[in-house]
């Protein structure tokens, strides 16, 4: 058996100061009214709206047999919001990306995530070009 002494947690005082005791008299409004307290802080994301056609393809030419998906076709965006858009794209996908010349770059055959990211932005998504519905017979 051990000879150490146990710390009490019976709960013991209670603690002797408030710090936030003081905000009850500073004039803050305790919720929005009408509204419980937390639909007070959550927001409501604005609703999509269609921001175009977005073409998305899967290359392999001139890529020494490497499969890359592309989004191509953007209207209305700038390199900035493209780049933050392939980053989103990347973490979504787990894989390494690109912009180049307009385009988004994801490396591998990621057309449904790519797909989908688009959409949640708002955008329509396309799949283009050919080799999509499987060998015909």
């Amino acid at each position: 058996m051990s000879t150490k002494s146990k710390i009490p947690t019976e709960g013991g005082s209670p603690l002797a100061q408030n710090p936030f005791g003081g905000l009850d008299g500073a004039g803050l409004p305790s919720a929005v009214a009408g509204r419980p307290p937390e639909a007070a802080t959550s927001a409501q994301p604005p609703p999509v709206r269609n921001r175009g056609r977005v073409d998305i393809t899967r290359q392999t030419a001139g890529r020494g047999g490497k499969t890359v998906t592309v989004a191509s076709g953007f209207v209305g965006i700038g390199e900035a919001e493209k780049e933050q858009l392939a980053k989103k794209i990347q973490k979504a996908c787990g894989a390494g990306g690109t912009v180049k010349d307009g385009c988004i770059e994801i490396q591998g055959d990621k057309r449904d995530q790519v797909a989908r990211i688009l959409s949640e932005a708002g955008f329509r998504p396309v799949f283009a070009g050919g080799g999509f519905g499987g060998a015909k017979t």
